[in-house]
């Protein structure tokens, strides 16, 4: 067998040896410190970014539906493939208005729902902070609007404010008039994403009397995903079953195309940091095999196969690379853990979580366990070239003059 415990035991040597070469001791100790910084940086940015796009997925598409089908077009969940990957679905209407109070104006999106006691109104219900979701009744006329919206339009509880909506005009003697009706504001939400200023949240049934329609007409059905980044499966689907549908790709798809963008960008860069520390083991190997030619030709002459020669400098550099994986590895996990109370001893924290305690922090150990396993191969192919050049050493001629 290539490596054996004479090749184990050589190699691991020459790797723990400082004395015979300061030089290749200070390369093997910064290629170390490089991979260990790497490695670290990149566990590091991944889990702050796995954090910002779930508050993003949580904030953003908590609010905006995963998918709405056209109204009339109602399809059954209970049919594979929609079973597994659909949790529910509700009747919905989505248009746009002007909210119009006492001191503006502003355009918003009505959101018809019929509130119940399901999952998919759990994070709305998570989020008020005045009132209750319930309190959108039939016949009663209540709106739940966003705090972003309350601050700006001045409004509290109880406050009555107009709805308009010019999807529903009529044409009188006096020229086409919007139609519009008064509601009162009964909850305030805060998930807070860019739609609390936008998105007001009002009974299913008032918002059809609102359009002067039918609610058979206008109702629509809304797809609650169990997890809305896997919506190809319904999406496609809903194509075979030719059902006209609106996804939340359609809305939001660019800007968590660009967050992933530069997710992938920040570690694409740390890994080349990485590998450059990697491949700085190249150098120092490169000199011990010129340094240790007189042993090398003294072992092959022992009898000593190239394939154990070869083992020697392979456990020698993938012993540097192990160490600073294993080191990057804690150092990572240390500083993913601390990172908000390192922030907030440096004067600067930063105050981007839902409950605005600090960065949001995501570890996915299958990340953690790729990015490790991906350092530990660039040094493992950073010691080949290296392990090939010990092999190729002529012992006659390196004897030669000894």
């Amino acid at each position: 067998m290539m490596f054996t415990p004479v090749s184990a035991f050589i190699g691991l040597r020459y790797a723990r040896s400082g004395k015979g070469n300061s030089f290749i001791s200070f390369i093997n100790r910064f290629s170390v410190a490089g991979i260990t910084l790497g490695l670290a940086a990149l566990i590091t940015s991944l889990s702050v970014m796995n954090g910002l796009e779930a508050q993003l997925k949580q904030r953003i598409l908590g609010l905006m539906p995963h998918v709405v089908t056209t109204a009339g077009q109602v399809p059954d969940i209970t049919e594979k493939p929609l079973s597994d990957h659909v949790s529910d679905v509700l009747p919905y209407i989505e248009t746009e208005a002007v909210l119009q109070s006492r001191s503006g104006l502003q355009g918003v999106m009505i959101q018809g729902l019929e509130v119940q006691q399901t999952p998919p109104f759990d994070l709305l219900r998570k989020h008020m902070v005045a009132g209750q979701l319930d309190s959108l009744k039939v016949g009663q006329y209540h709106l739940v609007i966003g705090r972003r919206l309350a601050t700006k339009l001045g409004l509290n509880i109880g406050d009555q404010v107009r709805l308009i909506s010019a999807s529903a005009s009529t044409f009188t003697p006096f020229g086409r008039l919007p139609s519009q009706r008064l509601f009162t504001v009964s909850a305030i939400y805060d998930i807070g994403s860019e739609y609390d200023d936008k998105v007001v949240l009002a009974n299913l049934a008032d918002i059809a009397r609102l359009l002067r329609s039918p609610l058979e007409k206008v109702q629509q059905s809304r797809l609650y995903l169990n997890d809305a980044f896997d919506y190809q499966t319904t999406t496609q689907y809903l194509d075979r079953q030719s059902i006209n549908y609106v996804s939340w790709r359609d809305r939001q798809g660019p800007l968590f195309d660009a967050v992933k963008m530069e997710k992938n960008m920040m570690a694409l860069m740390l890994i080349l940091v990485i590998a450059v520390a990697a491949f700085n083991i190249v150098s120092a190997l490169v000199m011990v095999v010129t340094e240790k030619q007189s042993d090398i030709a003294i072992l092959r002459t022992q009898g000593m196969s190239r394939e154990r020669v070869m083992a020697i400098f392979l456990i020698n550099g993938c012993y540097n690379g192990l160490k600073g994986a294993l080191f990057g590895l804690i150092v990572g996990l240390l500083l993913v853990s601390q990172l908000n109370n390192i922030l907030a001893l440096a004067g600067s924290p930063i105050a981007l979580d839902a409950n605005g305690s600090g960065l949001p922090i995501d570890v996915q150990w299958h990340q953690i366990v790729t990015v490790t396993l991906s350092s530990t191969l660039l040094c493992f192919l950073a010691t080949l070239y290296p392990a090939y050049k010990a092999v190729k050493i002529a012992p006659a001629q390196v004897l030669r003059y000894e």
